[in-house]
């Protein structure tokens, strides 16, 4: 016998007690301490008794005992503890008011707040429990437990079997919290069962002849009920069905789901839909976690019993029916995997046969203008990036883009690098763009690419801030159908072309700086000038340059000091100009307020930009932002152009934020003369751009949310003030608290895709803590 550290009188009183305690649990494989009193210890390992209780501790592990006082009798061999019993094997623990153990038979006995807890910390409290067979078999009486996430089941009397399946009589369950105030008060919600049992092996709790009470009221009988265990993270089983009591274009429709765990990295979701207005559609989703990656693969098959109309689009043109009847389907897949600590490929394949099918059955991804896919392969390193892709698109809205009219990419290579300093403080920078582009109605071309930069940021004992750059651009290309979409040139059927553009940049900041309120705040007011020299390219107007990434022009604060203003390098501003702005800021306790305003002066003018440019005249539209954010309460932010010349806005948009605790607006408006189209239905060239692409944008938008207590509601509109009529507009209200949620969804859509307009969307629904959800839409 080991004697624990322990108080010097204590050890003659207690020595020959523990001794006899010890010979008289001669059965039991436990390391016991017995507590006794005034901090009174004994540690002894006595033979084996295994306290296992059907978990994943080994029975070899020893028991630990703990308790005020032990007791025997050898008459009855028997040995007694009493007084904050505590018994712990591992990561499971009982405690008791009083344990007994029988040696002839094997049973433990505990009486009085009897209390077991698991190493996923439920648990079970009981007014009294015989255990027996190393504890894996027993019966306990007036059993309650607290199961993870707050979960609470209550029974009679309770029977384990195997330390695997506990069988309970009288069984209630519920996630809500009980009424301190009045225990007897029935919760919100619970279950009522004649009987349950709960399989810790498989992690299931099954109730039968099962009663769903609200607020203590049977509202609904189920002969038969099965869900997860609380305790269990990942559990195959049937998820919560969904059922819609009316759509478009499903009519009725249930979906009935499954959960396939396969192990402990991947798992599969399958789900049957069954409507009245067309044929089933079975749906899966793969989902694998590797070491070096992930994978994701989605997918579903149907029988579309739609037929689609023709109809006339808004550029005029007829558009037919389309192929979305018969047996139809989709695939989304997308992965990625490390190579090595450099190198990584991947991949994201977005198909479907139809744009119906996807509006039929709700295919997310649907009211898009293209499905995108692509396989890559990229690479890092410092400074450095390289990546080499394919690209494939599929169009969704056949009235404004045809699949014969998009490109496939193959190949498509970037690399970027950017050096440390060198030995002039300088920083040198390269990059290329190249790509292979097909179309089956358009342009094909090819083009190789290289840009050079080198910066140099210098400062003068003034304060200025100078940054040189010296830029390079040169592109070769070679290019087939040039007369057709999307660029229309008049021009011989297949062009060979580059060209090359040194520039030159000298850009000065000469930031002002004070502090205020106690150097609490900071104050800045910036001048800053750049000036800019190129050749002059006339906007790169050569009919036999191709134009892949520059079909849009922007001129706004994000690029006014930009050598490019192009969104790609196709086509390239050159000339003589200079750029003049004025950036002020103020920054005071976490609050900001942020100012620029500027304009451009060139001496070429090139009248062969899209409309309302900003670049007509030698002196630019003024284009500013503003960003105030004065405190909690209120912030705003807003960018514009403005036409001198007509003292007209070109460019506007403008977003703002106000509230308080537990309410808060949002707003914001976007104005735009023309619809940025990057592509064209007919030759603009000759005819001009369509109708459609001079459709003014003027939207407004906005919205509200507020919530209290356990109560939540928002509220949004977008309205095209051009068009006079709505874009969309829905709200929402709800209830939660620790136990359930009711939710009511409201969602309105103007837009026409396909000739098509979907109704509105309404969507209850009602979700039970560690039960799920189930709604209405």
């Amino acid at each position: 016998m080991t004697v624990a550290s322990r108080p010097s009188r204590f050890r003659r009183l207690y020595r020959r007690r523990t001794l006899a305690a010890a010979t008289a649990l001669g059965g039991m494989t436990a390391c016991i301490m017995v507590a006794l009193p005034k901090q009174a210890h004994a540690q002894f390992r006595p033979q084996p008794m295994h306290l296992n209780t059907g978990s994943k501790t080994s029975s070899d592990e020893p028991a630990t005992f703990q308790a005020d006082s032990v007791d025997y009798d050898d008459h009855a061999n028997t040995v007694t503890w009493t007084g904050n019993v505590q018994v712990w094997q591992g990561d499971h623990v009982l405690r008791a008011d009083k344990i007994v153990y029988d040696r002839d038979t094997g049973i433990v006995a505990a009486r009085g707040n009897v209390a077991t807890i698991q190493p996923d910390g439920s648990v079970m409290y009981a007014n009294y429990a015989e255990l027996t067979g190393n504890m894996r078999d027993g019966i306990m009486l007036h059993v309650n437990a607290r199961l993870p996430e707050n979960a609470k089941l209550a029974a009679n009397g309770l029977r384990r079997t195997g330390g695997k399946v506990n069988v309970m009589s009288r069984a209630v369950y519920t996630a809500c919290e009980i009424c301190e105030k009045d225990k007897t008060r029935a919760p919100f919600w619970q279950f009522r069962a004649y009987d349950a049992t709960q399989d810790l092996e498989h992690e299931r709790i099954d109730f039968r002849d099962t009663f769903i009470d609200i607020f203590g009221i049977p509202v609904l009988y189920l002969p038969y009920f099965s869900m997860t265990d609380p305790s269990s993270k990942r559990h195959s089983g049937f998820l919560m069905p969904g059922v819609t009591p009316h759509d478009r274009y499903l009519g009725t429709y249930f979906t009935i789901p499954y959960y396939w765990v396969l192990d402990d990295s991947s798992d599969v979701t399958v789900q049957a839909l069954f409507s009245t207005k067309t044929g089933p559609q079975l749906s899966a989703q793969y989902r694998k976690l590797f070491n070096f990656g992930m994978l994701n693969v989605q997918g579903g098959i149907a029988y579309d019993t739609h037929r689609s109309s023709s109809y006339t689009n808004n550029f005029g043109e007829p558009v037919g029916r389309g192929n979305g009847h018969g047996m139809q389907g989709y695939i989304f897949a997308n992965g990625q995997f490390s190579i090595n600590k450099y190198w990584r490929a991947g991949a994201n394949v977005n198909l479907a046969t139809s744009a119906d099918y996807m509006r039929d059955y709700r295919v997310q991804g649907y009211g898009s203008d293209t499905l995108n896919s692509n396989a890559y392969l990229e690479g890092f390193g410092t400074g450095a990036y390289s990546r080499v892709d394919a690209q494939y698109y599929q169009g969704l809205n056949q009235g404004v883009i045809r699949n014969s009219d998009l490109p496939f990419v193959l190949p498509r290579y970037t690399y970027s690098f950017l050096s440390q300093p060198d030995a002039w403080g300088g920083r040198f920078g390269m990059s290329t763009t190249d790509f292979n582009v097909r179309r089956e109605n358009g342009t094909s071309d090819m083009r190789g690419q290289l840009a050079l930069n080198w910066d140099r940021p210098f400062t003068n004992r003034l304060g200025q801030k100078f940054l040189l750059t010296l830029h390079l651009d040169s592109m070769v290309y070679r290019a087939k159908k040039l007369y057709q979409q999307p660029n229309f040139y008049k021009t011989g059927a297949t062009a060979v072309s580059g060209q090359v553009l040194p520039t030159i940049a000298l850009k000065t900041n000469w930031p002002f700086i004070r502090t205020f309120e106690h150097g609490h705040g900071t104050q800045i007011l910036e001048p800053i000038v750049q000036a800019i020299y190129a050749p002059n390219t006339g906007a790169g107007t050569n009919d036999n340059i191709p134009n892949e990434d520059s079909l849009a022009y922007e001129f706004t604060d994000s690029t006014l000091f930009s050598l490019n203003r192009y969104q790609g390098t196709d086509r390239l501003d050159g000339g003589l100009r200079g750029n003049v702005g004025v950036h002020a800021n103020w920054t005071w306790d976490g609050h900001e307020v942020d100012l620029l305003g500027g304009a451009s002066f060139q001496e070429h003018i090139t009248h062969d930009r899209l409309p309302y440019s900003g670049l007509d005249h030698h002196v630019s539209d003024i284009v500013a932002r503003a960003r105030v954010a004065p405190n909690q309460y209120f912030d705003f932010t807003a960018r514009m152009r403005l036409n001198p010349y007509t003292s007209k806005f070109d460019f506007g948009d403008a977003l703002f934020s106000a509230g308080v605790p537990h309410f808060r607006i949002r707003g914001g408006y976007i104005y735009e003369p023309v619809t940025p189209y990057y592509y064209y239905a007919t030759d603009y060239r000759s005819s001009g751009p369509t109708q459609l692409y001079y459709a003014r944008t003027s939207e407004l938008s906005g919205g509200f949310s507020t919530d209290w207590a356990n109560w939540h509601l928002s509220g949004f509109a977008r309205r095209s003030l051009s068009r006079k009529e709505f874009v969309s507009l829905g709200g929402d209200i709800g209830y939660s608290n620790d136990c359930f949620g009711l939710d009511f969804m409201y969602l309105k859509q103007y837009t026409s895709i396909g000739g098509q307009q979907r109704n509105s969307t309404y969507l209850f629904t009602v979700s039970f803590k560690t039960l799920g959800a189930f709604g209405l839409k």
